[in-house]
């Protein structure tokens, strides 16, 4: 049986994370892609329908459908981005002992993409220095968590491995500690990522389905 994390004293208020948790937000979240997206499309075929010589307007109408999920997903993508300083001199220690707790498989999509394939529960996670992307069962829905480790100063892989433990050591804790910053379908996040973290989301799609 799982150990509940310390850090859930920390936020009391909280729902415990589970599967219908996720099913409910990744509702909630689709929801709010439709009504940021449905007015702005509606306002430009009603202009074009109105007033062809319209057409500049109603294009920036449906620019404007478009670029604001993109801009929620781009904050979603964000959370496993690299951030804060590197330490290059403890970074190789760092990197060895985080290889430790890895599969040879793992370690080596660790290398490429800088982050960690880790199968739970909820989902296959892919787990950055300052944050976690969950593919949920069936690969339909990626969810983005911020969470950050309490000493900043730790090498990359550290950051990376402290979260790791926390993971294995209670899921929808870990899950529920961390910020919710966006769900969406796998291609809106995997557009917004770098593209040397993209083969990443595309191993944990596959462990998904």
């Amino acid at each position: 049986m799982e150990q509940a994390l310390p850090e859930l004293a920390s936020v009391p208020w909280r729902q415990r994370t589970d599967a219908q948790w996720l099913r409910r937000w990744g509702r909630i979240w689709h929801g709010w892609t439709v009504l940021y997206s449905v007015p702005f499309v509606i306002a430009g075929v009603g202009m074009l329908w109105l007033e062809p010589l319209a057409a500049p307007v109603a294009l920036v109408a449906f620019a404007h459908a478009w670029i604001i999920p993109e801009l929620y997903a781009f904050r979603g993508a964000s959370v496993v981005r690299p951030k804060g300083g590197r330490n290059p001199l403890a970074e190789p220690v760092a990197q060895g002992l985080l290889a430790d707790l890895l599969r040879h498989d793992e370690r080596e999509l660790r290398r490429r993409t800088g982050l960690v394939l880790e199968r739970g529960r909820l989902g296959v996670w892919l787990v950055g220095e300052a944050g976690a992307l969950l593919v949920t069962r069936g690969a339909r829905r990626v969810h983005c968590f911020c969470v950050r480790t309490t000493d900043p100063e730790l090498p990359p892989s550290d950051r990376v491995a402290h979260l790791l433990l926390a993971l294995r050591e209670d899921e929808e804790g870990f899950a529920t500690v961390a910020n919710h910053a966006f769900a969406g379908a796998p291609w809106r996040i995997r557009r917004r990522l770098p593209a040397r973290m993209r083969p990443a989301l595309d191993a944990a799609r596959a462990a998904a389905r």
